[in-house]
């Protein structure tokens, strides 16, 4: 090997080090907003009784199912069991710029699949208008939903992250999800990383909440934070 062939190997090989190091790099997971400063969150877990929050059935004006929400105190969880039809349980706060923090995992059955829940930002109080992390077993991690246009009606959206990387866990393992709300932005972070945005929501404010759909799930750690 010639001087010349020997310092364009070298150049070749750090280059490829470097590249990988970069992509290492890329791959570690960000840390939630909640993890990377724990100051000026307030704690929205529903009390046992639920007061403060309220079912909203899906889709909006049909008839609510029985009772499928509690509140564990003693683990600190809010729990669906799914038993109940498809439903939204809003916090009857308002809130506009914020970041909602959330944490779920679905229980387990054998045998079962297609796991499906959802976590919701800036909806109106009779779910007409929506804004939803989708999250499923394994899958998910993008937003859609029926925002205001400028005309003052409602439109579908969806955004889904490109390539989608699967960043949902299994049924059984604790997710974690943050939705921030900024202006028209909303953007959607999931285990570690950001999955996708939305930058046309055109609801300023609304409740937030967590979604029912057939499937026994656990929430955890609801907390919100204000952006001013």
């Amino acid at each position: 090997m010639s001087t010349s062939q020997y310092h364009s190997t070298r150049r070749l090989t750090q280059l490829g080090f470097a590249l990988l190091l970069m992509a290492a790099a890329a791959a570690d997971p960000t840390p939630s907003a909640f993890e990377a400063d724990a100051s000026g969150w307030v704690d929205i877990l529903p009390p046992a009784d639920l007061k403060g929050w309220s079912r909203v059935p899906v889709p909006p004006g049909d008839p609510l199912g029985k009772e499928q929400w509690r509140v564990d105190a003693a683990a600190k969880l809010l729990i669906c069991e799914g038993d109940g039809g498809h439903d939204m349980l809003l916090c009857d706060r308002e809130f506009g710029d914020a970041i909602f923090h959330c944490e779920f995992r679905y229980t387990k059955v054998e045998g079962k699949a297609g796991y499906n829940s959802g976590i919701y930002v800036r909806n109106s109080k009779d779910g007409t208008t929506w804004h939803q992390a989708q999250v499923g077993d394994g899958s998910g991690g993008y937003l859609f939903g029926e925002t205001p246009g400028a005309d003052g009606k409602l439109a579908f959206f969806t955004v889904k992250p490109e390539p989608e990387d699967g960043r949902v866990k299994p049924a059984g393992e604790w997710n974690t999800v943050e939705i921030a709300a900024r202006g028209k932005d909303l953007t959607l972070w999931v285990n570690g990383a950001v999955t996708c945005e939305y930058n046309g929501c055109g609801a300023p404010t609304g409740l937030l909440g967590v979604e029912g759909e057939g499937y026994r799930v656990e929430f955890r750690n609801l907390k919100v934070k204000d952006l001013k």
